[in-house]
């Protein structure tokens, strides 16, 4: 009975630890959420549901978006932001860890992939396998452990790609979680009106972030998912976990970049990449964030 108790009060107070009331919040005390020195800063996302995918009328729609159907999500914490070129430095400092080359340019490595680069911005020129690597060194610290975690060992993990989506809608329904029209200042693309505008990425949180905290969910670089892929939602699971069937060597990606056009920079616009593939051109430059499932 004592033994119940205790682990219940732990339970309780890793709770209040990790779920903040409100989205996007803080942690206690108003710090960012963080679990550790190293993890990534988190907002968590409140449970509810939403229609996945876009309405056939939707301007740039590709009907790889359909058909529109409604998901259920459970409450998760996702990253504030992408994954950063400083962070991604302090795991492969620690573990060893080295990406291979980049597809293009050729000869080029996440450090240096021919784009102006500071520890703030997105690290990019890294494949699906790079973010498991990363996530699964997470995992060791925050276990504690000695040993490498599986990538399936949690907490922390890709996003799935209804949980991405229903992040970056935020409770939204229209094309961009801040309207329908593309607007200026939303976000970094060809045609977003940033001052990175297909000329770099911009480094993190450098434009407004969402209803539920998270910055540059629409442009700047693609992210990647943890689902296989499939040319429709035709069968798609509705409880917003991975779908795990499908083109599982080619996995979803999420968000757009910023050489991409406005019409490709919408919540529900989706595309896929190689597991292996690291960069086959400057529009598919592709880092990600981690989530976090909670308790």
């Amino acid at each position: 009975m004592v033994r119940i108790i205790s682990r219940f009060i732990l339970t309780v107070f890793f709770a209040l630890l990790l779920l903040p009331l409100r989205a996007g919040a803080e942690g206690p005390g108003g710090h960012p959420l963080r679990e550790c020195s190293d993890c990534p800063e988190l907002a968590v996302i409140p449970a509810g549901h939403f229609i996945m995918g876009s309405p056939k009328e939707e301007r740039g729609r590709f009907d790889s978006e359909g058909p529109q159907h409604t998901v259920f999500v459970r409450s998760f914490a996702l990253g504030k932001y992408d994954v950063t070129v400083g962070e991604f430095a302090n795991f492969v400092r620690e573990s060893g860890y080295e990406p291979g080359a980049c597809n293009w340019p050729p000869d080029s490595y996440w450090r240096s992939p021919g784009i102006a680069q500071s520890d703030r911005q997105p690290v990019i020129c890294v494949n699906w396998h790079d973010a498991q690597a990363y996530v699964g060194w997470l995992n060791d610290k925050v276990r504690g452990r000695g040993k490498p975690a599986r990538q399936d060992d949690g907490p922390y993990r890709l996003p799935s790609e209804a949980e991405w989506e229903y992040a970056a809608r935020a409770g939204t329904t229209t094309a961009r979680w801040w309207g329908d029209a593309i607007g200026s200042g939303h976000a970094n693309c060809n045609g977003c009106g940033s001052a990175w505008d297909n000329r770099q990425i911009a480094p993190v949180g450098s434009l407004p972030a969402n209803p539920f905290g998270l910055y540059d969910m629409l442009g700047n670089i693609w992210q990647w998912t943890s689902d296989c892929w499939n040319e429709s939602y035709t069968g798609a699971p509705g409880d917003g976990g991975s779908w795990n069937a499908g083109d599982c060597d080619r996995r979803v990606l999420r968000g757009g970049s910023w050489s991409n056009l406005p019409k490709i920079i919408r919540s529900a616009a989706r595309s896929s990449g190689d597991a292996e593939d690291r960069g086959f051109d400057y529009a598919s430059y592709t880092g990600f964030r981690v989530a976090r499932s909670l308790p």
